[in-house]
C-alpha cells in the first residue's frame, strides 16, 4: 500500500477490460486523466462471461476489504451475447465465430440496460454509441470484437459523460476531484518571471488533448485556458502548432515568448 490514499475505480470484466490499456484503450485514457485524481485498477480477465466472473466475484470485491473502490466499471457481455452452444458449454473457444452477431449483441445490450434501470445503476449503451460512426464496424475494432483506439476514445467519453452527469456525492468526475500535492512548492520548474509552475493541472488539460477528448475540453473551458498558458510558458517560439492541437484545429499566435 502506498500513500496518500485515493478513490479506487475498479475496471472488471473481459477481455475488453484486460486489453483496455494497449493500443489506445479506455483504460489507458481514464488511468491519464486521473493520474493525480484517482487509482484505475484492473481486473481483467480475457474469454470469460459474467457466470464465471460470478465464481470469483468475492475474491476479487471482499466484503470486509478496510478500503472499498469508490467507482466499478463492469464490462461483461461480449462472450455472454453470443448464440448457446448445444454443449452447453463455453463461452469461446468451442463456439463458432459466426454465432456472435451484432443482432445478438443487440438484444443482450438492450436486457443490461433495463436491469440497470430496474437496479437504479448507471449505464452507458456502447452499442448505440459506437454505432453512431459511420464507419464504426471497419474502424472501432482490431479483429470485429476488440476495440480499435477510435471506439476506446468513444467508450471513455461515454463514461466521463456519466461521471460528470450523475448527482453522486462526491462527485467522481475528473474535474470535481482533488488533484494529489497541487500546492505550490519553490521546488517546482521556474518560469521566466520569478515564479515557479506546479504543472499539475495543466498535465490534466495535457492528457485532454493528447487523447484527442474534444467534448471533454468542450464542456470545461477553463481547460482550453490551461492548456494554452502551459504552453505560452513552455514555449519559446512565436507561433505554437503541435500536431495534438491540429487535430483539434487549434493554432496559437503569442504575442511575447517567454
Amino acid at each position: 500500500m502506498v500513500g496518500p490514499l485515493r478513490p479506487q475505480f475498479v475496471l472488471f470484466g473481459s477481455s475488453i477490460v484486460q486489453f483496455s490499456y494497449s493500443n489506445g484503450g479506455w483504460g489507458a485514457i481514464l488511468a491519464d486523466l486521473y493520474s493525480r485524481k484517482a487509482d484505475v485498477l484492473v481486473r481483467g480477465y480475457a474469454g470469460w462471461n459474467s457466470r464465471r466472473a460470478l465464481q470469483v466475484l468475492e475474491q476479487v470485491f471482499p466484503k470486509d476489504a478496510a478500503i472499498q473502490p469508490s467507482l466499478v466499471i463492469v464490462y461483461f457481455g461480449g462472450n455472454d451475447s453470443m448464440l448457446p452452444h448445444s454443449s452447453g458449454l463455453g463461452p469461446i473457444d468451442i463456439i463458432p465465430e459466426r454465432n456472435r452477431t451484432n443482432e445478438s449483441c443487440r438484444i443482450y445490450s438492450d436486457a443490461c440496460l433495463e436491469v440497470c434501470r430496474e437496479l437504479d445503476v448507471k449505464a452507458v449503451d456502447l452499442w448505440t454509441s459506437i454505432q453512431r460512426r459511420k464507419d464504426w464496424s471497419t474502424a472501432c475494432f482490431t479483429d470485429g470484437i476488440h476495440f480499435s483506439a477510435a471506439a476506446s476514445k468513444i467508450v471513455a467519453e461515454e463514461i466521463l459523460k456519466v461521471l460528470r452527469e450523475a448527482d453522486w456525492e462526491p462527485s467522481l468526475h475528473w474535474k470535481s476531484l482533488p488533484t494529489e500535492f497541487a500546492e505550490s512548492s519553490p521546488y517546482d520548474p521556474p518560469c521566466g518571471d520569478g515564479t515557479t509552475l506546479n504543472i499539475a493541472d495543466h498535465s490534466v488539460a495535457l492528457a485532454l488533448i493528447h487523447w484527442g477528448l474534444k467534448r471533454q475540453l468542450r464542456y470545461n473551458y477553463a481547460c482550453w485556458l490551461t492548456a494554452v498558458n502551459h504552453l505560452i510558458t513552455l514555449s519559446s517560439e512565436k507561433i505554437v502548432q503541435l500536431s495534438l492541437f491540429q487535430a483539434l484545429g487549434i493554432s496559437f499566435v503569442l504575442k511575447d515568448s517567454c
